[in-house]
């Protein structure tokens, strides 16, 4: 039978499934559905001011009292870090970058830290840092992606060099087999992303789900095509009509950009996001929504349907535990 994932001597998990941060497509009721199922659910807070940070943290405390994360990207600066550990976020996650004094930082407002990495060496930084656990990316993943390398090769070595500190598993995993395998492998826990964008509580527009739902492992793509508000950064997406342009055009430069400036979609408030913008589309956008950023990892084809959260992370892990042979 699979072992718990337990962070530090409080965070526990029955499932260990954890919601990867899926930035503007995140809600709480999303993340507190993941943890209130047993797994982990994980909010996006890079991009928050410090007081809407802390407001989101509190209403996801008020939906669940299991634990759940918050996630900051280290390429902008953490701007509502103490906001969030002040409202009492029990679990920290960094990506891209190393969080330094960070860690500590965390640890004094007794909150766990887990570190995503793609390499080796990049784990045994985070471990030495204090990090209480490691979310090993494979390449394969949706969304802005770290990596360079396949979860299958990476993994393996990273549970070594942890040395019995927990690692997760994450980057293209869609079904309980795929959970089923990687715990098989050593890792602690698998984290998900593309799976929970095409849940009920995702706040991905409709249409952004219904492609989810049509695309197969062959339409995602490894590129730098939407690069608006986040430059050289590599991200997976589903084909579409802009990054068909794009890459027609010779995949040219900015400024020279099929179709660049146009708006694609407008928000509720008047918001203008336009071609190439790393920004999805979220519920309610007036536009043309496939035509924006489309984030999707390599396990897109295994989703066949949108579902409350809650009951896909019992599902997944009922599947898991039967391709594990577990009763």
């Amino acid at each position: 039978m699979p072992r718990d994932f337990v962070i530090g001597q409080s965070h526990k998990t029955t499932r260990p499934i954890l919601q990867a941060p899926l930035g503007s497509l995140t809600s709480p009721e999303l993340v507190a559905a993941v943890s209130g199922a047993g797994g982990i659910g994980s909010l996006a807070l890079t991009w928050t001011n410090p007081a809407a940070a802390a407001e989101l943290v509190a209403r996801v405390k008020a939906l669940t009292p299991a634990p759940f994360m918050a996630n900051f990207v280290l390429s902008f600066k953490p701007l509502a870090l103490t906001a969030a550990l002040e409202a009492g976020v029990p679990i920290l996650t960094f990506s891209w970058g190393l969080p330094g004094a960070l860690v500590r930082t965390a640890h004094s407002f007794g909150a766990a830290v887990g570190v995503q990495v793609s390499t080796v060496e990049g784990a045994q930084r985070a471990l030495d840092s204090g990090s209480d656990f490691i979310i090993c990316q494979g390449i394969e993943a949706g969304g802005h992606v770290q990596s360079s390398t396949p979860l299958r090769e990476l993994l393996h070595a990273v549970i070594a060099s942890a040395k019995g500190v927990p690692v997760v598993a994450a980057g293209g995993l869609g079904d309980g087999a795929d959970i089923a395998e990687v715990i098989a492998m050593g890792a602690s826990a698998a984290m998900l992303g593309t799976r929970f964008v095409a849940s009920a509580e995702s706040l991905a527009h409709p249409a952004y789900k219904a492609s989810l739902l049509a695309a197969g492992k062959a339409d995602t793509v490894l590129t730098g095509c939407f690069d608006g508000g986040w430059p050289y950064a590599l991200h997976r997406v589903l084909r579409n009509a802009t990054l068909t342009a794009w890459e027609s055009s010779g995949s040219a430069p900015v400024g020279s950009r099929p179709g660049e400036g146009d708006v694609v979609v407008t928000t509720l408030s008047g918001e203008v996001i336009r071609r190439y913008s790393d920004m999805p589309p979220v519920s309610q956008m007036k536009g043309d929504p496939l035509a924006c950023c489309l984030y999707a990892g390599t396990g897109v084809g295994k989703i066949k349907e949108v579902r409350p959260a809650g009951d896909l992370v019992k599902d997944l892990w009922a599947s898991a535990l039967l391709a594990l042979g577990s009763p």
